[in-house]
C-alpha cells in the first residue's frame, strides 16, 4: 500500500499517514509560469495498491477547481506510472450540491466530477459525508465507500451532552434522512428515546425564507445537523426557530466546514451555542477569536484510515460507513 497527498491538502494526508504508521508518498509538484502544473510520484508505484487523500474544497491558496484539476492529473500520472489500483480518498467532494436540475439546462456537476475522476483512471472512490448520497451512489460506475462523520459526532456529544434531554434538529426538509440516522445512533448510544424536529426553507434565486418548525423542542438542547457550513445562515436561522419554541441552547453539527465570505458573522449569533465541525477541509477560515470562543474541532483521520486500512485487506467496513449498524 502507497499514500499520497499533494501539497494543497497535505495536512489531512500527513494525518491519515499517521494513523496507519505509513509514510507518505513523496511528490514533485512544479508550477509553471502561466500557472499551469505537473505532479509526479518521485518513488515507484508500479503494481502497488495507491491511495490518494485530497479534500476538495476551495481555500485561501487554491480554490475547488484547481484542485480538483491537481488531483486528477496526480491519479493519472499514478496509473500511467503502473499503479495496480488507485483508490480517491475525496473527504470533501466539490459541486455536489448541483446533483439534480431545478432549473432548465442546469448541469448535474456531481456526474460530471464522477466521470472526470473515473477517467482520471481512479478504481475506487472514498467520500465523507456528501451532499445527496443517491446522486453520489448513481453518479459513479466504479465502486464508491461513502463515509459518515455521525459515528464521531456521536461519540462527541456523549462526552459532552450526556445526561442533558436532547433533540435532533434537521434545518431543512432535505437534511431530514441525514438527522434521522443520528437521532437513531445517539438514542442506541444512550438507550433512551430521543425525538427529531425540523425546520422549514425555502430557497429561490439566492433567497431563503420559511418560519416554521415541527418537533418537540421545548426544554431540550436542539442538536441542529447539516453536510457542510458555507455562509452559515441555514443553521443560524434553525437555531433562531428552536430557541423561539423553546429549546434551552441550539447547538450546530457539521462535517464541512467550508466557512464562506459572511460565516464569521452568521456564525457569531448568540443563538448558536457552539458549532462543531470535522476537519477534513482544512483549518477553519474564520477569526481566531470566534475558533476559541465558539467553533469545536473532530479530527477524522483515524475514520479515513481505517476505511483505508480495511479496503487495502478485504475487511469489512459496514459499521464505519452506517453508525447504525
Amino acid at each position: 500500500m502507497k499514500l499520497f497527498s499533494p501539497t494543497l491538502g497535505r495536512r489531512l494526508g500527513e494525518a491519515v499517514a499517521s494513523a496507519l504508521d505509513l509514510p507518505l508518498g513523496t511528490l514533485e509538484e512544479r508550477s509553471f509560469e502561466d500557472g499551469e502544473f505537473k505532479i509526479r510520484a518521485l518513488e515507484t508505484v508500479r503494481r502497488e495498491r495507491v491511495y490518494v487523500v485530497q479534500s476538495l474544497n476551495g481555500e485561501a491558496a487554491a480554490g475547488a477547481p484547481e484542485k480538483l484539476m491537481r488531483f486528477l492529473v496526480l491519479i493519472g500520472a499514478l496509473k500511467d506510472a503502473g499503479a495496480a489500483e488507485v483508490t480517491a480518498v475525496v473527504p470533501y467532494l466539490p459541486f455536489s450540491r448541483k446533483d439534480r436540475q431545478t432549473q432548465p439546462r442546469d448541469p448535474v456537476t456531481t456526474r460530471h466530477v464522477a466521470r472526470l475522476i473515473e477517467a482520471a483512471g481512479a478504481d475506487r472512490a472514498v467520500t465523507l459525508d456528501v451532499h445527496n448520497l443517491a446522486a453520489f451512489q448513481n453518479a459513479f460506475r466504479i465502486p464508491t465507500d461513502h463515509l459518515t462523520a455521525l459515528t464521531l459526532f456521536v461519540e462527541w456529544v456523549a462526552e459532552r451532552l450526556g445526561g442533558r434531554d436532547l433533540v435532533v434538529v434537521s434545518p431543512d426538509s432535505g437534511g431530514v434522512k441525514r438527522a434521522e440516522t443520528l437521532r437513531i445512533a445517539l438514542a442506541k448510544r444512550f438507550g433512551t428515546e430521543i425525538p427529531g424536529a425540523f425546520a422549514e426553507k425555502h430557497r429561490a434565486k439566492g433567497e431563503v425564507s420559511g418560519e416554521a418548525l415541527v418537533g418537540p423542542v421545548e426544554g431540550r438542547v436542539a442538536l441542529i445537523l447539516d453536510d457542510m457550513i458555507a455562509s452559515g445562515g441555514t443553521l443560524a436561522r434553525a437555531a433562531r426557530a428552536c430557541l423561539d419554541h423553546g429549546a434551552t441552547e441550539a447547538w450546530a453539527f457539521a462535517t464541512h466546514g467550508l466557512f464562506a465570505e459572511g460565516a464569521a458573522e452568521t456564525l457569531d449569533d448568540d443563538a448558536l451555542a457552539r458549532v462543531v465541525v470535522t476537519d477534513a477541509c482544512g483549518p477553519p477560515r474564520l477569526p481566531e477569536a470566534l475558533v476559541t470562543r465558539k467553533l469545536e474541532i473532530v479530527p477524522v483521520a483515524g475514520l479515513l484510515a481505517e476505511a483505508i486500512r480495511r479496503i487495502d485487506t478485504g475487511g469489512s467496513i459496514v459499521d464505519l460507513l452506517n453508525p447504525e449498524a
